[in-house]
Order: structure tokens, then C-alpha cells, then sequence
């Protein structure tokens, strides 16, 4: 093939047709993958989440999708100072603006106080541990009761007036009280001292005490 025929080639209309197609298909394929990731990523769009601790968990149902957003329970707390199955705690907090169609994760409050065991501290601990113990757990204290024993050594727990073991399971809201010694005991008891009787041994009887020398 001559050099001239060879670049003539180059100046066909038919060659630089398809080149020129090739081209606006390249560009048309990066327009079209950029706008289309910006529409399924809703890319610049936000909405901003609203206000839902403290409401009904029905309403804030229903404010959240009305947003676009979706709402999910991740766990449960109480407080007794809010209706039952209204919105604790929430994530992404109040504010912040997230994608149409991000999930909120939310901690509902429960409908009846949680309960507990009551861990080993009767006639195992001393009046502080008993009450670190205690009160780590989440349980409320009232002032102790002072008993007879040794002093500030836990020797019962009352529950309303009940007494309760270990391992008892006991609402949080239930104040308890511990029954600790006051460093002093009961009246000794008199005790009478017996002489042991001391028998004679008889005529031809030998004293077990006495030493028998053949």
C-alpha cells in the first residue's frame, strides 16, 4: 500500500463518521453514569430530621415517614416520667440532615419498670458494699434499720415491709432497706457451773484416777 493511499484513508468521511460516534457514545456514557448516580444517590438532597424524644412512638412513626425516613426500635429503657412506648433516646440526633430515605434508630420506654436479683450481700457484706452494690444496680435506698450484731454488717434487706432473700427479683421502683448491725448483742446468757461428783470407791472397788502399782 502507497503512503498516499494509506493516508488517504484518514480523510474518508466514512472513518472520521465513526470516530466522531465513538466519541459523543463516550461522552453521552459519562453524562449519563454521572447525572444517574446523582439521582439514585439523591446526591444534594437532604432532609433534615426532626424532634421525636418524648413522643408516642406512633407519632413519631408517622412524622419520621412523612420526612421520607424510615424508623426502627434498637432497644428499650424506662422512665417512669414518660408514657409507655414513647421516643427515649434517637440516632441521628434532632437537626442533622441525612438522605431521604436514612433510617433512625430509637429507644423506646418501656411499659412496666424492669426488676432485679438481689445480689449476695446478706450476712456477706459490710453496710457500704451492700449499698455500692445495690445502687449500681439502679435500686433505691432508704435510710438503714440498725439491728443487733456486729456493727454496719448487713444481716437482712427489706422490700415494703417484706423481707427478701438472695436471688429474689425485685422491681427497680421498689425502695429497699438494709438491716445492719449496731455494734452490740443480747444479755449474756448466765451459764451455772456444775462441780463434778466425785465418788469414794468402795472397799475392793480401785479408783480409775489412782495409779495401780504391782
Amino acid at each position: 500500500m502507497e503512503a498516499k493511499e494509506f493516508f488517504g484513508k484518514f480523510a474518508s468521511g466514512f472513518l472520521w463518521g465513526n470516530i466522531l460516534a465513538m466519541v459523543l457514545v463516550v461522552v453521552a456514557l459519562a453524562f449519563g453514569v454521572k447525572y444517574g448516580l446523582d439521582a439514585y444517590t439523591h446526591h444534594g438532597e437532604f432532609v433534615e430530621v426532626p424532634k421525636i424524644e418524648g413522643m408516642v412512638y406512633e407519632r413519631a412513626r408517622a412524622l419520621i415517614e412523612e420526612r421520607g425516613l424510615n424508623l426502627m426500635v434498637t432497644d428499650s429503657g424506662y422512665n417512669k416520667r414518660l408514657p409507655a412506648n414513647s421516643i427515649l433516646v434517637q440516632n441521628p440526633g434532632s437537626g442533622l440532615k441525612v438522605k431521604e430515605g436514612h433510617t433512625i434508630y430509637v429507644t423506646v420506654n418501656s411499659p412496666s419498670s424492669p426488676s432485679f436479683a438481689i445480689p449476695d450481700v446478706i450476712d456477706n457484706s459490710s453496710f457500704r458494699e451492700a449499698e455500692a452494690k445495690l445502687t449500681a444496680i439502679g435500686f433505691k435506698l432508704q435510710p438503714p434499720q440498725q439491728v443487733e450484731g456486729e456493727k454496719d454488717w448487713v444481716y437482712g434487706i427489706l422490700c415494703r415491709g417484706r423481707r427478701v432473700s438472695t436471688g429474689d427479683r425485685i422491681s427497680i421502683d421498689s425502695p429497699l432497706t438494709l438491716l445492719i448491725g449496731n455494734g452490740h448483742y443480747g444479755a449474756d446468757v448466765d451459764v451455772d457451773y456444775i462441780e463434778p461428783e466425785y465418788k469414794m470407791p468402795q472397799q475392793g472397788e480401785v479408783d480409775e484416777f489412782e495409779e495401780v502399782v504391782e
